[in-house]
C-alpha cells in the first residue's frame, strides 16, 4: 500500500509553489499518494493551519505523513520539525503549527538538520520545497524520523483556545470561520453531556437554539449545532453567521442550559396601549 503524504499550506493555487513541493516529494518517493488538505489557509495564519490539521488528521491511517507549511518565519533561525504523534508524522516549521498534537506525553519531535534529507540547494525563502517536502518524502519511504536530527523537547506551542466552565455555562471562543460563514468554536460536543433542559448558545447578545442539523433551521434562521469537527458551531441556514453576528476568531461564545422560556417574537399590546391606539384612530 502506498504511503500517504498530505499537504496543508497558505500558498493558494494560483502559483507553482504547491506543484514544486509535490515534485520534490515525488522525486524521492515516486509511489506516495499525495492528498491536498487545503492551500487556502489565510496567509501567515498559523492558528488556522493548526486547526485544519487538527480537523483532518484523525481520519487518516497510521503512518500518514502530514506536511504543513504556514511559515511567516521562513529563512530565520526558527527550527524545522518532524513531530511523531498518534501514529502519524507532522513535518513543517516550529512555530506552533503542530500545537494540537503536542498534548500529553505521547509525542516526539526532531529538528530537521540532516543534510541528506533535504534538497542539495536550499532556498532561504522556500523551505516547503527544499526542506519539509524532502524530509516528508524520506519518512514516507521508510526513514525513521529520529534520523532527521536531534530530539526537540520544547517545540513552540500556540496559546490554543479551549473551553471552560463558568457561572454562565461553558464558555469558549470562535476558532475558525469556514467558507460558508459558519463559526467553529472551542467548545467540544460533549460539554453539556447528560440530561437537562435544552441547550442554547449565546453569541453577540443573542441566544440561539441547539439543533441537530442545518435543515432544522428555517431559511435565514440562526442556530448552533455539533459540526463535523466535533465542536459546537454557529450557523445561519443558507447565510453567513460571521456576517450576521459580526463575529470572527476570538469572539466569545457560551453554551448553557435553557432556564427560562425563549422570548416570543410575536408583538403583544397592552390594554392601555390598545385603548390609546383606538383613540388616536377616531376622527
Amino acid at each position: 500500500m502506498a504511503a500517504i503524504v498530505t499537504l496543508t499550506t497558505d500558498f493558494g493555487t494560483r502559483d507553482a509553489y504547491v506543484a514544486a513541493m509535490k515534485g520534490a516529494i515525488l522525486g524521492i518517493a515516486r509511489t506516495v499518494q499525495l492528498v491536498d488538505v487545503t492551500h487556502e489557509v489565510a496567509p501567515h495564519d498559523v492558528a488556522e493551519g493548526a486547526f485544519a490539521l487538527e480537523a483532518v488528521a484523525p481520519y487518516f491511517p497510521p503512518g500518514t505523513v502530514h506536511v504543513g507549511v504556514v511559515d511567516p518565519g521562513v529563512g530565520t533561525a526558527r527550527r524545522g520539525l518532524a513531530v511523531v504523534a498518534a501514529g502519524q508524522v507532522f513535518v513543517g516549521p516550529d512555530n506552533g503549527l503542530f500545537t494540537p498534537f503536542l498534548g500529553g506525553s505521547d509525542w516526539a519531535a526532531f529538528e530537521l538538520v540532516a543534510s541528506e534529507y533535504r534538497l542539495p540547494a536550499v532556498s532561504p525563502t522556500f523551505h516547503g520545497r527544499d526542506v519539509f517536502a524532502p524530509a516528508a518524502a524520506h519518512v514516507a519511504a521508510g526513514v525513521d524520523p529520529s534520523r532527521l536530527g536531534p530530539r526537540v523537547p520544547d517545540p513552540v506551542r500556540l496559546a490554543w483556545p479551549e473551553s471552560r466552565r463558568t457561572a454562565e455555562g461553558v464558555a469558549g471562543v470562535v476558532v475558525h470561520v469556514d467558507r460558508f460563514g459558519n463559526l467553529m468554536t472551542s467548545i467540544p460536543a460533549g460539554a453539556l453531556a447528560g440530561p437537562g433542559a435544552p441547550a442554547v448558545v449565546a453569541i453577540a447578545g443573542r441566544r440561539l437554539p441547539l439543533v441537530s442539523a442545518y435543515g432544522e433551521l428555517p431559511r435565514g434562521g440562526a442556530g448552533a449545532l455539533v459540526g463535523g469537527s466535533g465542536r459546537i458551531e454557529i450557523a445561519v441556514r443558507e447565510g453567513s453567521a460571521a456576517r450576521r453576528f459580526r463575529a470572527g476568531c476570538g469572539t466569545r461564545v457560551v453554551l448553557s442550559r435553557r432556564t427560562t422560556p425563549t422570548t416570543s417574537t410575536t408583538r403583544t399590546t397592552s390594554p392601555r396601549a390598545a385603548t390609546s391606539a383606538r383613540a388616536r384612530r377616531r376622527p
